[in-house]
Parts: C-alpha cells; sequence; structure tokens
C-alpha cells in the first residue's frame, strides 16, 4: 500500500495486519493498523511507529515520500510493542543520535522495554510544544488513556490531534478515513475497542474529554489520527459523543444472556430466560461461549443494564469458559449492571452459586438468587426461571433500549 495523505503535509506511513485475530485477550476479528505519521516540515518528524515485523513496510512508506536518514525527530508517545516495537530499528536506519520525544513516565518505560539500546530520549509534559518549522506539536497528558505514559498530540496550525489509544479501533482495510467505512462497520468497532480496552478507564478518560470541551481544544479539531483503525476527518462529533455517552455506563433495557452448556440443560434454561425477558419488553442477546468470544460478549454487555451469566458445574466448579469470562469482566470493571445467576448440574451444583457471588463481587446489583436445576429442567421446572427474568426485568430502566449496539 501506498502512504496516504491525510492533508498537505501529513502522510499515514503505519501498517495493515490483516492476519492478527489476537490483542492481548481481546479478538481482533477483523485484524488491525499501527497507525504511523509523517509531518513534512523543516524538521521532519515521524510520530509513532508500528510493530517490529512491520518495520520493512514503515520504511518503505516512508521512503516514497523521503528518504528515512532525513528524518529529524521522532515523537513515540506509547511504550505497549504494538506502537514502538519497530523504534529501535528505525533509529538504527536513521541515525540513533537523532531526538525521540517521550512522555516523562515514558522515559522510564522506554529503556525498561530496550535496554541496551542507547536513544536519545527527550522527556516532555503536558503543555510543552515542540516547533517543526511552519507547524508545531503541542503535548496533551493523558495519563491511564489506557497507559500511564499516554500523551497525545495537537497541531493547532493544522486542527490535527494525534490521539493516540484514544478513538481507535481494530478494523484492517486498506480505506483510511471514516467516511471510507461504513458507520455500522466503525461504530461496531469503535464500541468493541472500547469496551474491551478503555472500560476499566472510564474516569480518566471523562476527565480528558472535559478538559478538552472546558479549554476550548474539541472547537479546534477538524483531524483525529489515531494509532488504530480509521482516521477521523468526517464523523468526529459522533465519535467525540459516543465516548461522551460511554464513559458514563448508563444501564439500558437491554439484557446479554451468556451461558455454556455440557449437555444442553443450561442451554434450555439460557433460552427460556431469553424468551421470558423478551416478554418483558426487554432487548435481548443470547450468546453462548461455544460460538462466541468473550470479547464480543464485552462488547454486547457494554450498553446493557442487565447481564445474566449460566454455568454446568463441572468437577464442584465452574465450567471452564465461564470462570474465564468471569475473570474477563472483573478487569473490565464494568459499573452500573444488574447481575442474575443460573445453572443446571449432575451431582453438587456450586457453580450457579459461584456465579452469582462473582457477579456480586463485581458490583452488580443482585435482584434475585441464583435459580439452578439438578439434571434435565422441565417445562414446570422452568418457572422459577420466568420469575427470574421478571426479577430482571423489573429492575431495568422502562425506555427502549437502543436497537443498534448504542453508537
Amino acid at each position: 500500500m501506498e502512504p496516504v495523505k491525510v492533508v498537505e503535509n501529513v502522510y499515514w506511513v503505519g501498517a495493515v495486519d490483516y492476519g492478527v485475530r489476537d490483542f492481548h485477550g481481546y479478538r481482533t476479528s477483523a485484524g488491525s493498523t499501527y497507525n504511523a505519521y509523517l509531518i513534512m516540515d523543516e524538521k521532519i518528524t515521524l510520530i509513532d511507529t508500528v510493530k517490529n515485523e512491520f518495520l520493512p513496510e514503515l520504511l518503505s512508506r516512508i521512503s516514497k515520500i523521503v528518504d528515512p536518514r532525513r528524518i529529524d525527530q521522532v515523537v513515540a508517545q506509547h511504550v505497549e510493542l504494538d506502537h514502538s516495537g519497530a523504534l529501535p530499528g528505525l533509529m538504527e536506519a536513521i541515525g540513533r543520535e537523532k531526538p525521540v520525544y517521550v512522555s516523562q513516565t515514558g522515559e522510564k518505560a522506554f529503556k525498561a522495554h530496550f535496554p541496551g539500546t542507547e536513544l536519545n530520549y527527550r522527556a516532555v509534559a503536558s503543555g510543552d510544544s515542540l516547533a517543526l518549522g511552519r507547524m508545531s506539536l503541542e503535548f496533551i497528558e493523558t495519563k491511564m488513556v489506557h497507559w500511564p505514559a499516554s500523551m497525545a498530540r495537537f497541531c493547532p496550525q493544522l486542527g490535527i490531534l494525534f490521539s493516540q489509544d484514544a478513538f481507535g479501533l481494530h478494523l484492517a482495510t486498506n480505506r483510511r478515513f471514516d467516511d471510507e467505512v461504513l458507520r455500522r462497520v466503525w461504530g461496531y468497532e469503535a464500541l468493541k475497542y472500547f469496551a474491551n480496552i478503555l472500560t476499566p478507564y472510564t474516569g480518566p478518560i471523562a476527565a480528558v474529554l472535559k478538559s478538552v470541551v472546558d479549554s476550548g481544544l474539541l472547537a479546534k479539531i477538524k483531524i483525529i489520527c489515531p494509532d488504530h483503525g480509521l482516521i477521523w476527518r468526517d464523523n468526529i462529533s459522533e465519535i467525540v459523543n459516543c465516548y461522551a455517552r460511554w464513559v458514563k455506563q448508563e444501564p439500558t433495557r437491554k439484557a446479554v444472556v451468556v451461558y455454556d452448556t455440557m449437555w444442553k440443560s443450561t442451554e434450555k434454561m439460557a433460552a427460556e430466560l431469553a424468551d421470558a425477558l423478551s416478554v418483558e419488553g426487554v432487548l435481548v442477546r443470547r450468546m453462548s461461549l461455544k460460538s462466541c468470544h468473550r470479547s464480543d460478549v464485552a462488547t454486547e454487555i457494554y450498553d446493557a443494564g442487565a447481564v445474566l451469566v449460566g454455568s454446568p458445574t463441572l468437577n464442584n466448579g465452574l465450567y471452564p469458559t465461564i470462570a474465564e469470562l468471569l475473570s474477563y469482566m472483573r478487569g473490565l470493571k464494568f459499573k452500573n449492571k444488574i447481575g442474575a445467576a443460573f445453572g443446571s448440574y449432575g451431582w453438587s451444583g456450586e457453580a450457579a452459586k459461584m456465579v452469582q457471588a462473582a457477579l456480586g463481587e463485581m458490583k452488580f446489583q443482585m435482584p434475585a438468587p441464583e435459580v439452578r436445576y439438578m439434571w434435565v429442567p422441565t417445562e414446570a421446572d422452568l418457572e422459577p426461571v420466568r420469575a427470574l427474568a421478571r426479577s430482571v426485568a423489573a429492575a431495568l430502566p422502562k425506555e427502549q433500549a437502543p436497537p443498534d449496539f448504542g453508537f
């Protein structure tokens, strides 16, 4: 792929990873991109790099614009290796004496990631400005969005926000801009990215959004260039408004019924729960972990008001896929959720109780005790399941849930 002009003198020179399917436990079903940007000014500046294996692509795209050895400086604001992995090799190619601008927290992290590699790190802080010539970059500290060293950059002359991981999404495509991709595609992938990566940091994100609005910066932004996914030039207000809404984690009249099953007894309970919730006017997503990845479940959970988790009992404990899901959910720190537990068993039946306890530990509101059945529930046995659904529905907001994943 050729480099892509973002605006005059600013180019996308990153890499598209069509094959990646895992991002620290998050299923990247549509692949991803590692975005890097070249600014042509009196001081030629590269913003961010790529995964190490994509260094040849990065250098090739840069070479189609300028000899890489003419790059004067690098801004490397995120130490995570999908963006910094190629940094040592890049500096070897362009000259290790050239400055690499990093955040103050990031300097320690970069040195720890690349021990024995001597680079000319220059630490910057929020409010600092870097002159490029006709243009400049202003540094904006964004701690815990989503790393301690996170920092965005704003070019006031062009109105471009280089937002690092904020406003990103995992999507491998030869289209670089948001207006070149269907809204339903970028909307889902943006929500999935937020739900699976940024959920634990909604507090810091809300604070950054407030400061951006209060400072008047938002009104000056014409383009957002994140480190993953599409460049925002047409739907800026929409994606910013999505973030402003998502950080609130407001519950909706939507329920996710997620489960696994050994011999379909727990599945029978899940089906009855889904039907009974639907009767109560609840939007239901029924998700079996035999066919749904935990990151897709987390995406559906994000704008749901209720999460109902079903597990058969295996060896006096949780079914493995349910244990994995609960561990994943615990790390994401969802807020404002209603929870419920159910499951079947053959001998001892601990799993449903363990699910109930786990959801309670996550601070989910639990409107009713867990429901569990020994062996195969009959039609008459399913009345407590329907009662559980009614209890959950009664605790949900009355207004209709959004039909389109909330974006």
